[in-house]
């Protein structure tokens, strides 16, 4: 009869140690590639049901108990340019029991922000706990995996640190927030290049790091040799509201004031960083991408590298005038990416992307373009640019 306990105390100890390191679905234990596989038939915390549910071939089911419902759509996004299905919301089915479900792909393996209509309410998954905060109402990630951790993900690898600075803005008449990424064995006694990263439209400073994956991507660039070790400052380059009626007009002038009035200084003060134009670069999405361009290009003074991604404009020739005729421009840029994603290029977006490289080349100002990645203007296409292209040849000519 001991022995009887013993082996059944035994038993129930591996069975309490297997669910403690099992791989529930969105269970948050570690940052793992596929936390949307469900391994161990476990509904996530405060959820009702599992969604969404990623398979092994890539097809993912989501689910929303709504019994009360008309009408559950997945509203149209990353996931629709995906899967090449346009701008239609795509509707779930509703079971007898008030189940809605939608099962749907394979999709390319990536991560992809959604959000849900509910009798045309847009909400981010109520069920779904990756979730995404930005200067725009919170919405939903789907991670599908692949055969293992993908170039964004974390991995077994020398991490770098990431460090929340609060300051205050004699600009913006507040507090501030900026992220900055120091790489793995960061020396004080060495100098660093700086690149400062900024968001578009809607997005905030940390939305580098949670979508982007910026941190991420770096370590393991770092970690693979293919990019130099440098030091990644990602300012808020929302400097007055998205919705003010002069907001085109009014916010390349302020953030360039916030930059140099307020951002560069923290850094420089902070961190041992090459305080010249060739150890400086400035690089953004969308909004981030313009400001980049209007700012960066005439500010030369500050900035020596560029990554302008999924921007640009269709009136460059006279915008950029200034840059664009500068007789020396190519003596004073160290590099200029110019990036969009491969379904951006047979879209809207392409008009002013083609619009800026059309004035680089009547310029013959020397810049590096491409189009790559399976994405749109999204996320998926942002850190496939970082990563292939624009980071592995920041600083190549830069003797540090």
């Amino acid at each position: 009869m001991i022995f009887n306990n013993f082996t059944f105390l035994i038993f129930a100890s591996v069975l309490l140690l297997t669910a403690t390191l099992g791989y529930g679905q969105q269970a948050n234990v570690n940052l793992d590639y596929n936390p949307q596989k469900d391994t161990e038939g476990l509904i996530p915390f405060s959820a009702r049901v599992n969604s969404p549910e990623v398979h092994d071939d890539q097809t993912v089911t989501f689910r929303l108990m709504a019994p009360d419902a008309q009408k559950v759509e997945l509203h149209p996004g990353a996931i629709n340019t995906a899967l090449g299905k346009g701008r239609d919301p795509i509707p779930f089915t509703k079971g007898d029991d008030g189940l809605w479900t939608l099962t749907i792909g394979p999709l390319p393996p990536d991560m992809y922000a959604y959000h849900v209509r509910v009798d045309d309410v847009q909400m981010a998954d109520p069920n779904n706990t990756q979730a995404a905060f930005t200067a725009m109402p919170p919405y939903s990630q789907l991670i599908v995996h692949g055969d293992g951790p993908a170039y964004y993900d974390a991995k077994n690898v020398p991490h770098g640190n990431v460090t929340r600075h609060i300051y205050h803005s004699d600009v913006t008449h507040g507090e501030r927030e900026l992220y900055v990424y120091t790489p793995p064995g960061y020396n004080s006694s060495k100098e660093y290049p700086v690149l400062y990263l900024v968001g578009g439209s809607g997005e905030l400073p940390s939305n580098w790091m949670y979508d982007g994956r910026a941190n991420f991507i770096m370590d393991n660039l770092l970690a693979e040799g293919k990019a130099k070790p440098m030091i990644i400052a990602i300012p808020n380059n929302q400097v007055i509201h998205r919705n003010h009626p002069e907001h085109a007009e009014l916010t390349f002038d302020i953030f360039e004031k916030e930059l140099r009035n307020n951002v560069i200084p923290v850094v420089d003060e902070n961190y041992s960083t090459i305080t010249s134009p060739k150890g400086r670069a400035i690089s953004g999405l969308s909004m981030g991408g313009r400001h980049s361009m209007f700012i960066g290009f005439r500010s030369l003074d500050l900035f020596a590298n560029f990554g302008i991604l999924s921007a640009g404009d269709t009136d460059a020739e006279t915008s950029l005038k200034d840059f664009l005729t500068d007789s020396k421009v190519n003596d004073k840029v160290d590099y200029l990416f110019v990036g969009q994603g491969t379904k951006e290029a047979e879209g809207f977006f392409n008009a002013r992307v083609q619009g800026l490289v059309d004035a680089l080349n009547n310029h013959d100002i020397v810049h590096d373009y491409y189009v790559g990645g399976n994405g749109g203007h999204d996320w998926s296409t942002w850190r496939h640019l970082l990563y292939y292209r624009f980071l592995p040849n920041l600083w190549k000519d830069l003797n540090n």
